[in-house]
């Protein structure tokens, strides 16, 4: 069984960190069960009660601390008795406090590592513009925990003029650059925030999610539109025997995205032989499978899992033949399908570099290449 997919959300008390969380259910399958983790200050959890509303599967809470320094020795209890209770498709870390989360998320791959029950998908913090004050840290240890952060988004900025949210970018820039986001009135695209794993993977669209042009999506203001840009990528073989994606180039594609400028990159892929993920980690569970197989990469700022899948991909649409410009034919086969999330003004550029060759492609020679943007 594949691991379950951690995302870990943290930020101080009122940044909106619930508010992201209910806004990202609706955006998921009615089937996919997501189980929430959290923390809060104090003897009452304040808002368990509004989560538990909101078509989540289980809550578990540990309270009267950090769950980030002086609780996260229960952690590995909670985990299991959400993976054994509820069964989730993911889970959710709400947690209060540090915003530097690196405790937790050493204690997540550790228990990964030694379970193989959890993967950590992404650490993100959000900030609330009108009260952050800036980091009071910005030391080297500091910055060696910042490196557990992979996205901020910026909540509540409509509230601030525009100098209040420069603000907030220059003390962010006191550490490392990190990857960052407005929300829109607190909510994000799931595609952003989530990476691909097997439940959605089994959904209608499982790669472009709130980007599809032909799923219904919830509405998205002219602001949302731009805070990223997303391109759709597809490689399409010809020929009567089944094709792989080239697995040398596709790492080394993985390897030279910078995670300041690619946020997210989820793809269904044919495969030859698995990739190993980026702890080192070989998904064998294809190996009684002879011959090409299918597999869910997952890659999230600089990390990445590749995982055996027995969903086929889906038939190529409007591909033309790049030789002789007629309909695609029924030997045509599509042999990976990615979407690329990436920072405003990226798009174009990784579109031509994507479009030159050598990253994506086919194992032998042949293959076409469709790279298109979709926001």
């Amino acid at each position: 069984m594949a691991p379950v997919p951690i995302t870990i959300i943290t930020g101080f008390l009122g940044s909106g960190k619930t508010t992201l969380i209910l806004n990202l259910i609706p955006q998921l399958p009615h089937t996919y069960k997501i189980a929430l983790l959290k923390n809060e200050y104090g003897d009452v959890a304040i808002d368990s009660q509004l989560a538990s509303s909101a078509a989540i599967s289980g809550v578990q809470e540990l309270l009267n601390g950090c769950i980030c320094c002086n609780l996260v020795g229960q952690l590995g209890d909670a985990l299991g008795s959400l993976l054994r209770d509820v069964g989730p498709d993911r889970i959710i870390i709400e947690t209060s406090g540090s915003a530097f989360p690196a405790t937790l998320a050493m204690e997540i791959n550790r228990l990964g590592r030694e379970t193989g029950n959890y993967v950590l998908d992404g650490v993100v913090v959000v900030i609330d513009v009108e009260n952050w004050k800036g980091y009071e840290d910005t030391s080297y240890t500091a910055k060696m925990q910042q490196k557990y952060t992979d996205l901020i988004v910026f909540n509540k900025w409509e509230l601030v003029d525009e100098r209040r949210y420069d603000e907030c970018l220059d003390r962010v820039g006191d550490l490392e650059p990190i990857a960052n986001v407005k929300s829109d009135k607190g909510r994000v695209d799931q595609s952003l925030l989530l990476g691909l794993d097997s439940a959605l993977a089994k959904d209608g669209d499982p790669i472009n999610g709130g980007y599809s042009k032909d799923k219904p999506t919830h509405e998205h203001s002219e602001h949302h539109e731009t805070e990223v840009e997303v391109l759709s990528v597809n490689l399409v073989s010809e020929g009567d025997k089944p094709k792989s994606v080239n697995i040398d180039s596709l790492e080394t594609f993985l390897l030279s995205a910078p995670k300041d400028e690619v946020y997210r990159i989820k793809a269904i892929v044919s495969a030859s032989h698995p990739m190993a993920s980026s702890n080192g980690d070989i998904d064998e569970s294809a190996g009684s499978q002879p011959g090409i197989a299918t597999y869910i990469l997952n890659w999230a700022f600089g990390r990445w899992t590749f995982t055996y899948s027995d969903m086929a991909l889906p038939a190529p649409i409007g591909v033309a033949s790049a030789t002789a410009g007629s309909a695609v034919s029924n030997t045509h086969e599509t042999i990976l399908r990615m979407t690329i999330v990436l920072a405003r003004g990226e798009a174009s550029k990784w579109k031509s570099r994507l479009e030159k060759g050598g990253m994506i492609e086919q194992e032998d020679d042949g293959g076409f290449l469709m790279v298109s943007r979709v926001v």
